[in-house]
């Protein structure tokens, strides 16, 4: 049996997100959704619009801000997401497997925001975009994984009926033992080369451990299945970064072409807005 330990968060706030998630309008074109589970990353309680690449998913990542992880099951069953920002969980900053790791529980068609990691039975600290040397997982000694979160969904186990046999079971064979590398504040795992990981860089989007906010949660027991039903992740980078990578297009204004002149051509002058020191407007 497989009971990890789960966390679900207490009676009043989950009906303060329920009440939020059935009055804020639906972005389909802004959740990552696999089958019935959607991830969404939120700045300001909006969602950040997601740019497919590369054979995955990014965000731009904004420096300095805050952001929120919301995770919405479409299912009529309740169901265990082990999260992981910058491959820490966020509920005891462990680098796991899936599997073996903490997770939090959704009920049926339950949608939960998280703000941060949790640090205590009623209060977490607030997710923010940092750099790499700044984040808390260079904080921890654990950089390998940053510029990435991931949610792996479980389903729980349902009970079977023992088959109808004359013979007795065999009993079950005992599993080989497994050796796995043991994590250290060094940032690396035995039996793995220093060399492997590259120094922190300020110039590439990690995640901070910033304010403390109120996030009360009470502990559960989930069977879960041996494999998650679904892995949802999301890769996030500064700006510059997605425009190097081919994500994001390179802003070149094409000023005193006569061709784009007329095609910005309109009848009647539109709504003024502020105008942006990073994209020039052509005259």
């Amino acid at each position: 049996m497989n009971v990890t330990r789960s966390l679900h968060a207490a009676g009043s706030l989950l009906l303060s997100l329920c009440l939020l998630a059935i009055l804020a309008p639906a972005t389909p074109a802004m959740a990552l959704d696999r089958a019935s589970w959607t991830l969404e990353i939120l700045v300001d309680g909006v969602p950040l619009q997601e740019h497919p690449a590369r054979g995955t998913t990014y965000i731009e990542a904004l420096a300095g801000r805050e952001y929120s992880v919301r995770l919405r099951n479409s299912t009529a069953e309740r169901v265990a997401v082990a999260l992981s920002v910058d491959g820490l969980n966020t509920i005891d900053a462990k680098t796991t497997t899936a599997r073996a790791a903490s997770k939090w529980i959704l009920g049926p068609y339950q949608t939960i925001t998280l703000d941060g990691w949790q640090i205590s039975a009623t209060t977490a600290r607030r997710f923010f975009f940092s750099t790499e040397p700044q984040s808390y997982g260079a904080w921890l000694g654990e950089t390998r994984n940053l510029g990435i979160i991931s949610a792996a969904v479980f389903r729980e186990r349902r009970s079977k009926p023992a088959p109808l046999t004359m013979e007795a079971p065999a009993p079950p064979e005992a599993p080989e033992p497994r050796s796995e590398g043991r994590s250290d504040r060094s940032g690396s795992k035995e039996g793995m080369s220093s060399e492997a990981a590259a120094a922190p860089s300020d110039d590439y989007a990690a995640t901070g451990i910033g304010r403390e906010v109120g996030h009360a949660v009470t502990q559960a027991d989930f069977d879960a299945e041996a494999r998650p039903a679904a892995v949802l992740d999301l890769r996030y980078e500064y700006r510059e970064a997605l425009v190097s990578l081919g994500v994001l297009p390179r802003f070149v204004p094409s000023c005193g072409d006569g061709l784009d002149r007329r095609e910005r051509a309109r009848g009647f002058d539109g709504i003024d807005f502020a105008p942006d020191p990073h994209r020039p407007p052509c005259r």
